[in-house]
């Protein structure tokens, strides 16, 4: 998805630039408004913008002090200045910048319309993830990669010393630019529906070049490292580079920056690698000494999520207090690992099939005694209760039956209760993610008809429930069937209708109260829908009841 910022102080010009960049049909364009420099401030804080069409004069902050903004929040944003004949001094100094053209307001809007697709074209040529992937590949040699990863690997199971001086021995050697007096950010990744890989090392294949991307995009406004984790998910630790957030709280700019970009990297990876990735934010920062409990209860959060994940950004908050303690996440046994991680991320069948390759072996071996299929047994069913008791399912599977080997009439039949058992919590999980969807549904529903005079932009609404737009859009659709954005618009229809009706608001009011401002534009959207004016479906509705 792209993301085209129209600014102007003349609303007129905005309108109908939207309307005409509407009307074209561009997949993947978003377009976003903006009555004033201050306006185009407020998107620009909120969410990602690529593409900023801005008149370079307007009054309390013109073009090219919304340029500094730019340049400073969201380095790739591309910028389209309208001028006027007088404006060539200005323009003058806005061109030397990267990534800034010029039009003539009288040129037309043909030639806008060819320049902003122009741009598209080269974001998109930019966006070829090959040249990324080679740039990362040239800066990161593979085995400081790999001796990274599993220093990083050791640091979440609180095993490992996590002193500001032991760190930042540790730092220096493995050449890691981060630093231990400082806070550090978590990103958490997923490969939701990864293509089938045929081993493992297909799989750690995919998760790198994921990682790659990652950091590849990260890099132009923090420092960061990235891994692959234990569970074959994706992990950044981040902190912000030196002067990326201007003045204040350095982190307090990154997270905006980071929600932005992770689309660009989801974008990337569909494209590139075929896969589908999900990413939770940490955006609380807090010290190396709590790692190990945050990375936790960040995997916890992500578990908790609406839809199944897909292209999902999601950004959560936790009270640095919670997070100072061990980590709660003991060490299994090597052979279980592998199982343990499969059922965290949800892949019912490589489950399934891992736990039943895993008893055959045992079970198919002449010389197994039984008390190495209880050991077997009982390890599954602890993995089992650990995953019934952190996701509060006691209610549902009995701990009782779970832990009882003898109950079953032979040791295959009690190999196969497990499998079911494990069956039953991942539809319980698929249950919970469709019903976390159908409340988020039925909250932006509620809050389309409490707010219908306000801005329900599908950025606005991504922001007030926490996703990205792209993630937002397709659960809305999945499970309501119907696109947000027409959901907006026929409430917008509903309650206009009945403020006509009512005859107690001239028609310029009704459009206000359903969030036009400009008389012109209700009226356009109004007949677009009904096929009368605002005007015309007052008499008519008045002729009716006489």
């Amino acid at each position: 998805m792209r993301r085209l910022l129209i600014v102007d102080d003349e609303a007129i010009i905005t309108d109908g630039l939207a309307e005409i960049f509407g009307g074209l049909g561009l997949p993947g364009l978003e377009i976003c408004k903006a009555y004033s420099g201050g306006e185009a401030l407020d998107w620009l804080n909120s969410t990602r913008i690529d593409i900023v069409l801005s008149d370079i004069r307007m009054p309390e902050l013109d073009g090219l002090e919304l340029l500094e903004v730019i340049r400073r929040g969201w380095p790739r944003c591309r910028v389209i200045f309208l001028t006027g004949y007088n404006d060539f001094d200005s323009v003058y100094k806005a061109i030397q910048a990267w990534g800034v053209r010029y039009l003539l307001k009288t040129e037309g809007y043909a030639k806008v319309i060819a320049e902003v697709k122009e741009v598209l074209r080269e974001l998109d040529e930019g966006h070829r993830t090959e040249v990324l992937l080679q740039q990362a590949r040239e800066q990161r040699n593979t085995l400081e990669t790999l001796a990274q990863g599993n220093y990083f690997r050791h640091l979440l199971l609180g095993t490992e010393n996590r002193s500001p001086e032991r760190l930042l021995e540790d730092f220096r050697k493995l050449n890691i630019p981060l630093e231990p007096a400082n806070r550090i950010l978590l990103i958490l990744g997923s490969l939701v529906h990864a293509a089938p890989c045929s081993s493992y090392a297909d799989r750690q294949e995919a998760a790198l070049a994921a990682k790659l991307l990652g950091d590849a995009y990260f890099q132009e406004k923090t420092n960061c490292v990235g891994l692959v984790d234990r569970y074959g998910d994706l992990l950044w630790m981040l902190q912000p580079a030196s002067g990326a957030a201007g003045d204040g709280d350095p982190f307090e700019g990154i997270v905006r920056f980071l929600e932005g970009t992770l689309e660009l990297v989801q974008e990337a990876c569909l494209e590139s690698l075929g896969m589908e990735t999900a990413f939770t934010i940490c955006s609380t920062p807090f010290t190396w000494e709590a790692l190990p409990s945050a990375y936790d209860r960040l995997r916890q959060m992500q578990h908790h999520r609406a839809g199944d994940g897909s292209s999902m950004v999601m950004t959560i908050q936790a009270n640095p207090l919670d997070m100072t303690g061990q980590s709660q996440e003991g060490l299994r046994a090597e052979k279980l690992e592998p199982l343990a991680g499969l059922l965290e991320a949800g892949r019912r069948d490589e489950f399934l099939e891992s736990l039943s390759d895993l008893s055959e072996s045992v079970l198919s071996d002449p010389a197994c005694e039984a008390i190495q299929v209880m050991e077997l047994y009982y390890s599954v069913s602890l993995m089992l209760l650990s995953y019934v008791n952190r996701r509060q399912l006691g209610d549902r599977i009995s701990a009782i039956e779970l832990m009882r080997f003898e109950g079953h009439v032979s040791w295959q039949e009690a190999f196969l209760y497990l499998a079911r058992t494990a069956d039953h919590l991942f539809s319980l999980r698929r249950t919970g993610e469709s019903s976390r969807a159908k409340s988020v549904i039925e909250g932006i529903c509620s809050y389309v008809e409490e707010h219908i005079a306000e801005d329900l932009s599908i950025v606005r609404l991504a922001a007030r429930f926490h996703f990205n737009p792209a993630y937002l859009s397709r659960l809305f659709k999945q499970g309501s069937g119907q696109n947000l954005s027409d959901y907006i618009e026929e409430a917008r229809i509903r309650q206009a209708k009945r403020l006509l009706v009512s005859g107690e608001r001239r028609v310029h009011e009704v459009g206000a109260r359903v969030g036009y401002e400009s008389p012109h534009s209700f009226t356009r959207f109004f007949k677009k829908a009904t096929g009368m004016t605002p005007q015309e479906f007052r008499e008519s509705h008045r002729e009716a009841a006489t």
